[in-house]
């Protein structure tokens, strides 16, 4: 009997020193990956960087290139979506919100009083806009890709292009 307590024991501290090692490795939100602004300003700053700076290799400006195109066709997928569905104006308040630079936005509060909304719907317009942006950027990296398990891979390739 004093074996089997001291095998649960053990096996019972594995288990929690298990949880515990990965709780502490595990990666919230995004994994650590910086964020990427998605508006026009942002991507033609980005264009503007690339023309001026001299010591970038032709591989990394072609690479940063392909990212910014990428982004640039999976926002405009989401503009026309929004536009099919009627909320173009309201896609247009709100794609300062959609990046890096939400910090820099409008706030919220204001921009509800300019479009006669609450401002929880507003936050929860911009949830939407970001999930379905996040769906149209994988399928448009899908495409660019033999195997549909390089998706993942290709997407943080991506966003190290972005952030170089």
């Amino acid at each position: 009997m004093k074996g089997r307590f001291r095998s649960f024991l053990l096996g019972t501290l594995k288990h929690f020193l298990g949880h515990a090692r990965d709780y502490d490795r595990a990666q919230k939100r995004g994994g650590g990956a910086l964020p990427v602004q998605l508006d026009e300003a942002a991507l033609s700053e980005v264009e503007t960087h690339a023309a001026r700076c001299q010591n970038w290799s032709a591989d990394g400006v072609f690479e940063r290139e392909w990212a910014a195109s990428l982004l640039r066709q999976a926002l405009d997928r989401l503009a026309q979506e929004c536009a099919v569905a009627g909320k173009g104006e309201l896609f247009d308040a709100l794609k300062v919100h959609l990046g890096a630079g939400a910090a820099a936005a409008v706030p919220y509060e204001e921009m509800a009083k300019r479009l006669g909304r609450v401002a929880t719907t507003l936050r929860s317009d911009v949830a939407r806009l970001r999930a379905r942006y996040r769906a149209i950027l994988r399928e448009e990296v899908s495409g660019t890709v033999a195997d549909p398990r390089d998706v993942d891979g290709e997407l943080r390739y991506l966003r190290e292009a972005m952030a170089a």
